[in-house]
């Protein structure tokens, strides 16, 4: 008799978990490269200004097609922040679970939220500009 059950895959090359680390096994990763970590530096300081415009109309973060799974990731502000952390201070993403029952309504895209930063440093540079024109207008 077996203490364990026994492994049905056990052998075959089509094993599911064939990819998976045994626990406590260190795989050998490449670091991030220069490039890609200030990638993830200017992705964090973009979090920031998005969650400043965007959190106080309701944005409770960011929805990201997942390649892998092909679905869409809801990330709170504070798990994302997290997680690229993770991946600056490791080398690797942290796996992720879809969020349970996320409320479509609440999440934008890195695009939309991309254009929307884009758009109000775009209307305060018009003003500032107006206001500057107004400035030098003797009246």
């Amino acid at each position: 008799m077996h203490e364990e059950p026994i492994d049905p895959f056990n052998g075959d090359p089509a094993d599911p978990s064939a990819g998976l680390d045994e626990p406590g096994e260190e795989t050998d990763l490449d670091p991030l490269s220069e490039v890609e970590r200030q990638d993830v530096l200017e992705d964090l300081a973009d979090l920031e200004i998005y969650q400043a415009l965007l959190g106080p109309v309701g944005v409770r973060g960011l929805v990201i097609e997942c390649e892998d799974c092909r679905e869409p990731h809801y990330f709170d502000w504070d798990l994302l922040r997290g997680n690229l952390r993770h991946l600056l201070s490791s080398g690797r993403p942290r796996v992720h679970e879809p969020a349970y029952d996320p409320d479509p309504d609440h999440y934008v895209t890195w695009e939309y939220a991309r254009g929307y930063a884009d758009g109000v440093h775009d209307t305060l540079t018009e003003t500032a500009d107006e206001n500057e024109g107004e400035a030098e207008t003797p009246h």
